[in-house]
């Protein structure tokens, strides 16, 4: 079928953790026999850092960020036999899900692809006007990037005919263990964007141990935190590119994951990071959420932390023998169990049964 996906960024991860996720739901669709047209918009400056050149396996569509090439690329809407309008494109937002619903076709699936349900469900509950909620009832099918039973109980709640999590993987081909690089040695290694719904958990789960191991070496990559005061034994590497995420992720003796806010509290949301670091052999430390179990075995394959104490603890203890262990271990779980192979044919079962639904429907 021909899918039409307008989202943040398939080709620039700056600013935009969710495209190493789009890449791999969409690459593993492609090979399900989808022909799929991405639009995203030339915006926050993601064409200017690139990670990857437009891929053979989609058609690449780069609009201006303006309401001349929002209409343009809504006019091919109909020409879908899937829409799916992405959250968090940055620009557009509201016209973008709006003018999805309106031009696609009468037997055309409508798919809403939240990236971050749980502040959209915030959102939602604190407007009654918010587009989302607005939207559902002109919705075939809600996806999400994770959130297990509470996001679909809630998005059910709101209105939602369906709501399906559809959660991170790995792509063996993209991430795997690399050599050793120096730039990524320290004990411990952090990588995400500084944003306001991370900061307060950043600063305990990595920026207090920092503060309480001075002999310890820790690096955090990301954009934002250039202007964070830090410890001295802190380094920070601004902008990692996706290229970069083996050597970054392999080499230090351990990787932190911090969950946001919203997704630490609802939990079963485990972070492109924790896929990527384990498809890469880290010896991965992640903050507590409800649900980690379900993706990774604790003390086996992932260490769990309920605080900044907790990861210091962990890593006083932790020798290079063990870290490889669980590392080796959390490789092999999600090379098995969690790949975006698997969920390509997922998101292809659940595509053809919400579509025929709908032709059935229209």
């Amino acid at each position: 079928m021909k899918i039409a996906f307008y989202g943040s960024s398939l080709l620039s991860s700056y600013w935009n953790g969710a495209a190493t996720y789009y890449r791999g739901i969409l690459h593993a669709l492609a090979r399900e026999g989808h022909a799929i047209t991405f639009y995203e918009p030339d915006a926050f400056d993601r064409q200017q850092h690139r990670d990857i050149d437009p891929p053979d396996w989609a058609r690449s569509v780069v609009y201006p960020a303006t309401e001349e090439g929002l209409r343009a690329v809504l006019a091919e809407a109909g020409e879908a036999d899937i829409v799916v309008k992405a959250n968090g494109v940055g620009v557009f937002d509201r016209e973008l899900l709006e003018g999805v619903i309106a031009n696609a076709r009468s037997d055309a699936l409508r798919v809403y692809w939240d990236v971050d349900a749980a502040a959209t469900l915030d959102e939602m509950e604190a407007d009654a006007g918010h587009p989302v909620r607005h939207a559902l009832s002109d919705l075939d099918l809600v996806l999400t990037y994770g959130g297990g039973p509470p996001v679909v109980e809630a998005y059910r709640a709101f209105g939602a005919r369906a709501c399906v999590p559809i959660y991170n993987a790995v792509d063996p081909a993209t991430h795997f263990p690399a050599d050793p690089d120096q730039a990524f040695a320290c004990d411990l290694a952090f990588l995400g964007n500084r944003l306001p719904d991370r900061e307060a958990r950043v600063e305990e789960f990595f920026l207090k141990p920092a503060s309480v191991m001075s002999d310890r070496d820790f690096l955090i990559g990301g954009s934002g935190w250039e202007t964070k005061a830090m410890p001295g034994n802190v380094r920070h590497l601004g902008h990692v590119a996706t290229g970069d995420h083996n050597a970054f992720n392999s080499t230090p003796l351990a990787v932190l994951n911090v969950a946001r806010d919203s997704m630490a509290r609802v939990g079963y949301s485990p972070a492109t990071r924790v896929f990527e670091a384990a498809g890469a052999g880290a010896c991965l430390i992640t903050d507590a959420w409800k649900g980690v179990e379900q993706f990774l075995e604790p003390d086996r394959e992932v260490l769990v932390a309920r605080d900044g104490s907790d990861v210091a603890e962990i890593l006083e203890s932790l020798t290079p023998e063990r870290a490889r262990a669980i590392g080796a271990a959390a490789c092999e779980r999600v090379r098995r169990e969690h790949s975006y192979a698997l969920r390509g044919k997922q998101v292809d079962r659940v595509l053809r049964e919400a579509h025929a639904t709908a032709r059935e429907m229209a």
